[in-house]
């Protein structure tokens, strides 16, 4: 029997129009996205998203009906005040959904300038109590962004006492050394030239350290070194896929996933393993745990943890060998085109001649068999697609709709 419970927003990132309209077809309700002026991800390939390509964006999601959620959340100087004064016609001309910011004086220009226009309050305001919440309420907020460094119990407590407006939590991403990702390792670690409050941090918490406390008296850390070096800033990545139910239960309005400038592949396959589940839960009142994690491990990530949600992080919530994400599974072409039987792919990584491989589609998961392999350009037969190679292929088992169709390999490697 469906679950009498409000089912949630699953909210995915885009950070270009072409992982925009992945996300929303793998089953995001809606995505957020940042122009390149103004976003807290400086994103640097793909189809960038500007003021001058906003509304098309926007408009290939309200032809889905899902909604588009635009972040002007930099904490902003007077020249981004400018600019933002001067993008604000074309924005409400884009009409998004709502704007997440975080800035006292974006709020103003969005207050002044783009008043008809709903506010979402982003995370980078650090909420973490109930009045917080009822003081961004009587300023308009319609939505709030709770900090990552709340805990099931105290989200259900700031819910009880301001039951009357929208809550947004992150439930699967990258995760931040610092408070609710105010940092200034990158700032300084740069000199200036990588301002991580600004749209272009460098990671500086992925980087190898090596770290002798000598200004505690009697107080000393050893730190194990391997070859990698030592990640000792470096958390792993938040996972809430099998903690949803909870969430839902507490009538959380909307479900975040991070990641502007993750790939093609990360939007689209964690959007297919947030939407199963969430489905699976609101139809049965059950989920399959064992099934969830399966599929989040092809993903990349540097190992899960459920962060500050159900206990305080200690030194398991580190990622200390690796600063990059592993996926279990790597993503091996994109789909663009059909014809006469044989499927035009974007190669991702290399594949051979007769491997099994992965399909997935926003309907879709199976495996099958590279029969054929045909170069684009020459038509002859080749025994291996290179990256970045565009080849045509014969296979065993084939899609029933192709468009949006991803390949990858089979199995899980990089287990951590």
């Amino acid at each position: 029997m469906e679950k009498k419970l409000k089912r949630p927003e699953l909210l995915l990132p885009a950070g270009s129009k072409e992982k925009l309209d992945y996300a929303l077809h793998y089953g995001a309700d809606a995505v957020y996205l940042g122009m390149v002026d103004f976003s807290l991800r400086a994103m640097r390939k793909g189809e960038l998203i500007t003021v001058d390509n906003l509304k098309e964006c926007i408009n290939l999601a309200h032809s889905m009906n899902k909604k588009v959620y635009l972040t002007l959340n930099i904490f902003a100087y007077n020249n981004d005040i400018k600019k933002m004064a001067e993008s604000a016609e074309k924005i409400n001309e884009a009409k998004p959904d709502a704007i997440l910011f975080s800035d006292f004086g974006v709020y103003n220009i969005i207050k002044k300038y783009m008043p008809e226009i709903p506010l979402h309050v982003s995370t980078q305001t650090n909420i973490l109590n109930y009045e917080a919440v009822k003081f961004w309420q009587d300023l308009g907020a319609e939505r709030v962004v709770l900090s990552r460094d709340l805990s099931l119990e105290q989200i259900a407590e700031i819910k009880n006492k301001v039951p009357d407006i929208e809550y947004e939590v992150f439930v699967h991403g990258a995760q931040c050394v610092s408070f609710s990702g105010r940092c200034l390792i990158s700032d300084y670690m740069t000199k200036g030239e990588r301002k991580a409050n600004h749209g272009n941090c460098s990671q500086s918490c992925r980087w190898s350290y090596k770290l002798v406390e000598e200004t505690r008296e009697g107080e000393y850390f050893d730190i194990e070194e391997n070859a990698q070096g030592t990640h000792i800033l470096s958390p792993k990545d938040l996972a809430l896929i099998n903690y949803l139910p909870e969430l839902i239960d507490l009538g959380i309005d909307s479900f975040k996933i991070e990641g502007r400038t993750k790939s093609l592949y990360y939007v689209s396959a964690v959007a297919k393993a947030y939407r199963k589940a969430i489905d699976d839960y609101m139809k049965t009142g059950t989920i399959n745990k064992e099934e969830n994690y399966n599929e989040i491990i092809k993903i990349g990530n540097r190992g899960y943890t459920t962060g500050f949600y159900l206990h305080k992080p200690d030194s398991e919530g580190y990622s200390y060998d690796i600063s990059k994400g592993l996926a279990g599974a790597d993503c091996l072409c994109v789909f663009l085109d059909k014809t006469e039987g044989k499927y035009k792919v974007l190669t991702k990584n290399k594949f051979l001649l007769n491997d099994e491989i992965e399909i997935i589609t926003p309907e879709e998961c199976f495996r099958t068999k590279v029969l054929r392999i045909i170069d684009e350009k020459s038509g002859e037969d080749k025994e291996l697609s290179n990256t970045n190679d565009i080849s045509l292929l014969e296979l065993s088992n084939t899609p029933k709709d192709y468009k949006y169709a991803l390949a990858r390999t089979i199995g899980v490697k990089n287990l951590r």
